[in-house]
């Protein structure tokens, strides 16, 4: 794809590769930002994105937990094609070996193989240290940390989740949410300044639990328990998610300041759907089911002068299609030998798609969830029951129509074992399903172990 031509803030004709800053929030539900149904408070710098760009309505997650979602992003292939991607997701609890492989071509391993600066800033996720890290598959810099959640004010070099500068822990105050919007902003004006093509993925933490918000310092003293069942409310919830649109405010601004957000693909989405405090509707579930509401996520992306302001696509799409779509619109291509299973989606963000069909798949472990969306059907096998939805009539999924349409039930049942062969075999020792807002979660990796 030749490189894009798009109108800055200013007026200016910008060309070049595009930079491209992908934001990605933490158990995120659906309708936690006001452009998908909040009403409580409001997300106006989210919301600007989808004003300026294409907000899609049926985005996936690939999975309801975070490190496969995050194999899926990185790779642009379904996770279980990964070692990897059987964890669900890496803990303390997995094996030594559980972890990316730096050998595996990833998306900022090719943007930089195509000239472009790579950094993550904040949650990685893939892996820990010294076999598994952002610098080994693809980033220049790193500025975040390795676990699965983090404290948001106990962030220093002895703390139980340590904050990392490349492979080095650091010590640095304050509020985490702010403390990695405030690096994206400074990165910006580093590479504008050396007038080189970018990447930065910027992974918040927010707003995964422990429920923190900004003016929460005393309560972060009292938590010892991560999972934090007994803490947090809409009200801190809402200041999490406002914080993080603030930090994103912050983002947009120094684009607009360095003139460079007329050539800068702007994504925001969420690893998977929504934990206790989110805000779901019209679906059902949450985090780690494959119930809509566990997979089901905003997903936005703004390209100025090649993505047309104030677009809704009701187009079907998955984590792992950004591989694709942003290496095309980067004018690089995926490794050969490592085929995307994702879509290339920049013809839909550039309203030269022609219509197509998508089909998805889904399995998570615990339980022995399973799922196929086909068009408007879906095929859902969970806590030992078998359905069939058409979401798009019925998003609450309630009405189960495996009977009455027993051919589409079957042939999706049977093309979801079919595919299933394909992938690596699940791990085994798999838990009876139980409702994860009643059974106790994972640790997530909340340390780099020794």
């Amino acid at each position: 794809m030749a490189a894009g031509l798009g109108l800055g803030r200013t007026g200016r004709a910008q060309t070049g590769r595009p930079n491209i800053v992908f934001i990605m929030a933490d158990d995120l539900g659906y309708a936690d930002v006001s452009c998908y149904g909040q009403r409580d408070y409001t997300t106006p710098n989210v919301d600007r994105l989808a004003l300026e760009g294409l907000r899609f309505t049926q985005a996936y997650s690939n999975s309801p937990v975070c490190s496969p979602t995050r194999v899926a992003l990185i790779t642009g292939r379904y996770q279980y094609r990964l070692a990897a991607g059987l964890e669900e997701p890496i803990n303390l609890q997995s094996a030594k070996n559980a972890g990316l492989p730096p050998s595996h071509p990833t998306l900022p391993s090719i943007l930089k193989k195509a000239g472009y600066a790579t950094e993550l800033i904040g949650k990685w996720h893939l892996g820990f240290l010294p076999d598994f890290s952002p610098l080994k598959s693809g980033y220049d810099r790193f500025f975040g940390f390795f676990g699965g959640t983090a404290d948001y004010f106990d962030h220093g070099s002895k703390s139980r989740t340590p904050l990392y500068e490349q492979e080095v822990t650091i010590d640095r105050n304050g509020y985490m949410t702010n403390l990695l919007g405030d690096r994206a902003v400074q990165s910006i004006a580093d590479y504008a300044k050396a007038k080189q093509p970018f990447l930065i993925s910027l992974h918040f933490n927010a707003p995964h639990y422990p429920w923190i918000g900004p003016d929460d310092q005393e309560e972060a003293k009292r938590v010892k328990d991560f999972i934090h069942y007994e803490g947090g409310s809409q009200k801190t919830y809402a200041a999490m998610v406002q914080s993080m649109d603030l930090n994103i405010g912050k983002v947009l601004q120094m684009l607009d300041a360095q003139g460079i957000a007329g050539n800068t693909i702007v994504v925001f989405t969420s690893d998977n759907g929504g934990e206790r405090f989110s805000k779901i509707w019209p679906f059902s579930g949450m985090k780690q089911e494959l119930l809509e509401g566990g997979v089901r996520i905003p997903a936005i992306v703004r390209w100025p002068g090649q993505v047309a302001a104030g677009q809704v696509s009701e187009r079907v799409t998955a984590t792992m299609d950004w591989l694709p779509t942003l290496l095309a619109a980067a004018g690089a291509a995926p490794d050969p030998a490592y085929p995307p299973d994702g879509d290339n989606l920049v013809p839909v963000m550039t309203g030269k798609a022609r219509p197509h069909p998508r089909k998805l798949f889904f399995r998570f472990r615990p339980g022995q969830q399973r799922a196929v969306r086909d068009g408007d059907m879906k095929y859902l096998r969970i806590a030992g029951n078998e359905f069939l939805f058409d979401v798009v009539k019925d998003p609450r999924e309630r009405a189960n129509l495996k009977v009455r349409q027993a051919d589409v039930f079957n042939r999706l049942k049977t093309e979801w074992e079919e595919w299933d062969r394909t992938m690596l075999p699940q791990k085994p020792g798999i838990q009876p399903y139980r409702h994860p807002g009643h059974a106790l979660a994972d640790h997530y990796g909340v340390t780099n172990p020794k």
